[in-house]
Formats: structure tokens, sequence, C-alpha cells
């Protein structure tokens, strides 16, 4: 984005915008859907000052990176190989990579599928999960029906169309403050199921406080105005490739150093779901953010960047392994 995203580079076939800012380690922050490099605008900076070198990309499908139009291009494989050729064509060796929403599950792959280049993770909101028993998208069928929104994603063309109808209510609508469970609870027992993503935008109501400036409400609009969601909902559409695809990982452990930062009132990923990393991860902090929602890094960047800066000085400050 203009202003925002500084320089683009060749990696791993693609090309990949991205901001560049400070020096020292190096840190990734690895953005969700429907998001852009932008998300990380508040930690960027942050990061910079504390004495750092942060890198934000938009990642496959997104902003000013490029949209492959194969579906399979946007499996884990090709979502981890970015990070490792954003790190080649900047000559760095390794780095902590941070990830919020889908970003964090990209962020847990690269020391399984990249340890020489990764040397520490933190998942915003998105707790490490370890290979499931089934196809995923079988299960979420399963467990939650047909309107799922993951499951409706992984029909061709039906949400990207919804969503694009009116991009302006897709931020306006999802991109809000977190509330108590108990409201979250009521407003899903309203619906009786779980609803599809085109459904929670096309709801007359909303629940919670708007996050976004109209400022920032227009970098969101104008991106995906320009793009629209078909690059950001091929990962999904990969869910049971990525299952296919990793066999070797079954039982994987998470050995570098993490840091797992749950907000508690993310009614997307609760902070329970991060519990059982307890015994998955072998060198584990986790820290929550309280009276917050599912988008962190923008509702509470403060509080963020405070964890942040501290949990990187202790253990990647000069000398600590990364860059």
């Amino acid at each position: 984005m203009p202003g925002f995203t500084t320089r683009a580079v060749t990696a791993n076939g693609i090309r990949l915008a991205l901001r560049d800012e400070g020096s020292g380690p190096a840190v990734v922050l690895c953005h969700g859907f429907p998001e852009l490099a932008y998300s990380w605008r508040h930690q960027v900076p942050a990061l910079a000052a504390a004495g750092f070198r942060a890198l934000a990309p938009d990642q496959r499908g997104y902003g000013d990176s490029d949209r492959p139009d194969d579906v399979a291009a946007f499996d884990v494989h090709h979502l981890t190989g970015d990070l490792v050729g954003l790190l080649d064509a900047l000559d760095i060796e390794r780095a902590v990579f941070v990830g919020h929403d889908w970003g964090g599950l990209v962020g847990w792959m690269m020391p399984l599928l990249h340890p020489t280049r990764t040397a520490g993770v933190v998942g915003v909101n998105t707790p490490y999960l370890p290979r499931a028993p089934m196809a995923p998208i079988a299960m979420l069928r399963a467990a939650f029906g047909d309107s799922h929104y993951m499951v409706h994603f992984q029909q061709p063309g039906a949400a990207d169309a919804a969503l694009a109808r009116d991009v302006r209510r897709v931020f306006t609508q999802l991109m809000r403050r977190g509330v108590p469970p108990e409201e979250a609870a009521a407003r899903l027992a309203a619906w009786g199921r779980m609803p599809t993503m085109v459904e929670m935008v096309e709801a007359p109501e909303s629940l919670g406080a708007a996050l976004l400036s109209e400022e920032d409400l227009a970098v969101y609009v104008d991106a995906f105005n320009r793009t629209g969601f078909t690059g950001g909902i091929n990962w999904y559409r990969n869910m049971d490739r990525n299952w296919e695809t990793t066999p070797a990982l079954d039982g994987a452990r998470i050995t570098v150093p993490s840091l797992m930062v749950v907000a508690e009132w993310d009614m997307a990923l609760p902070p329970a779901l991060a519990e059982p990393m307890r015994s998955l991860v072998d060198d584990l902090e986790l820290a929550t953010i309280p009276q917050c929602g599912h988008w962190t890094p923008q509702e509470q960047p403060e509080a963020l960047n405070r964890i942040l800066a501290d949990w990187l000085g202790r253990r990647f400050g000069v000398g600590g392994g990364a860059g």
C-alpha cells in the first residue's frame, strides 16, 4: 500500500510487497484474513524503536503482492516458502515469526518445515494446533455443518463474489472490538447455527464497537476493491491439501523459543485453545491481553507492543540468534 509497504522483493517466484523498518534481529510479521501488512502499522515502528528489524509483507494473494491463479499455489508449502524467500532476498539467515489469525498458522509451521530459518515464533491469538486426526474440512462439517464459514469457503467463487459486493461493509461488520463471551454466545444462539462469513457481513446488527477509523477503513476498502478476496480465501481452500501433504508432522513438537499471546474476548480463537500448547511446545511463555477481541494488533496495540518488546528483548536482543 502506498504509504505503508515501502519496497518489493522477488521471493519464492512471486513479488512480495513489504514494510521494512529498523535494524537488528529480524522479526517477520504475518497478517491474517482479511488483512494486509497495514494491520501491523502499530507494531512495525514500535519494534524498530526497540532495536529490531521489522518486516511486514502483504502475503501471497493480498495487497500489492502477487496473486497466482492456481488454488494449489496457496498451500502451506508455498506460504512458508514465501517467508524463506523473503529472508533470502534480504540476506537474512533466521528470523522470529510473529503471526496473527492465518498468519499464526503459517508462523507455527515455520519451525516444523524450515527449522534452520526460524529463531522463534509468536502466536497472536492463534495457538499451535497439532495435525488433526482427519481432514479438517470434513471435521468442521461434521461438527458445525455446511454453514461454517471455512466449509462455505470451499465453494468456488461463492463467498468471493458475495464479499466483494460491498467491501466497506465487510470491514465495518467484521473488524469490531471484542465483547464479553456471554454477548458473543447470545448472538450465536440467536443464529441457531454457525453462520457463514457472508451472513455475518450481511447481518443487520453489529456486535462490538467499530474498530477502524475512516482513514484506516479506506486503506482496506481501496485494497480489497482492487484485489478482491479470492487470494485470501484460497488459503482456506488448501486446508485439506495442507493436511494431506504433511503426514510427517503427526505429533510434531515446537522446540524453538515461543510466545503465545491470547485475547480474553476472542470469540474466534478463545484463550482455552492455547492450553494444550503447554505440553506441545518445549520453550513456551503465555501472555493474556484482557478485554480484547480477535483483532489484537489493531484493538490493543500498546499492550501487544509491550509484550512483544519485552519477550523479544529478553530472548533475541543483540546476539540473541535472529538476523
